[in-house]
């Protein structure tokens, strides 16, 4: 039995496909929609289609911008020798909130994952390549997630930068600010042990 209009239904059907949206939340937010004054919604769907349109990877890193270039790879007071791999433009928003890293980034836009059938060809690993064989670089930092896909990855691109002389990286590993040892696992013991340094 339906209990909704058949054009309400869709709309919650849309935002339940979003990820980390479930029917409830679905149904909040549809429902909010629909009781905004017809400009405010008219409003949210062209900023959806707007940025759908003028938004693409940047020329040089692939993270997301509207220019040729994004913000970062157009920052001339960046260090461009150092370049921070990470899977997706969110985790490059995270290091840059920490104010600690001033170099560059390339975006994978995604992991290698057998299990999901993405394989080092549907990353852009290429235009890393590239980048590395262009000169100029002396460290790239893997900062793809401590899980197997990430260290799959890391591992995978290593492999492939071994010719070039540039130093490669892995973000250390460990227990989190405030964590207790007795809660930490036997993995991110182990990590934290070997990726110990002098104080």
């Amino acid at each position: 039995m339906k209990y909704f209009a058949a054009p309400l239904e869709k709309l919650v059907e849309q935002f339940e496909s979003l990820p980390g949206i479930g029917h409830k939340t679905a149904q909040r937010l549809a429902f909010f929609v629909i009781s905004q004054p017809e400009e405010k919604a008219q409003a949210f769907a062209s900023a959806i289609l707007d940025a759908k349109k003028s938004i693409h990877t940047c020329k040089t890193c692939c993270n997301l911008t509207e220019d040729e270039l994004c913000p970062i790879c157009s920052d001339t007071k960046r260090d461009t020798t150092t370049v921070c791999v990470v899977s997706d433009p969110k985790d490059l928003i995270a290091i840059e909130r920490t104010h600690e890293y001033n170099g560059l980034y390339h975006v994978l836009h995604g992991v290698i994952s057998p299990l999901s059938n993405v394989g080092p060809d549907q990353l852009r690993i290429n235009e890393l390549l590239q980048r590395v064989r262009n000169g100029g670089i002396s460290e790239i930092i893997m900062a793809t997630n401590p899980d197997p896909e990430g260290d799959t990855t890391a591992m995978f691109l290593s492999r492939l930068l071994e010719p070039f002389e540039v130093k490669v990286t892995r973000l250390a590993y460990g227990i989190p600010v405030g964590g207790h040892l007795e809660f930490s696992d036997q993995v991110t013991l182990t990590r934290a042990l070997e990726g110990r340094r002098p104080l």
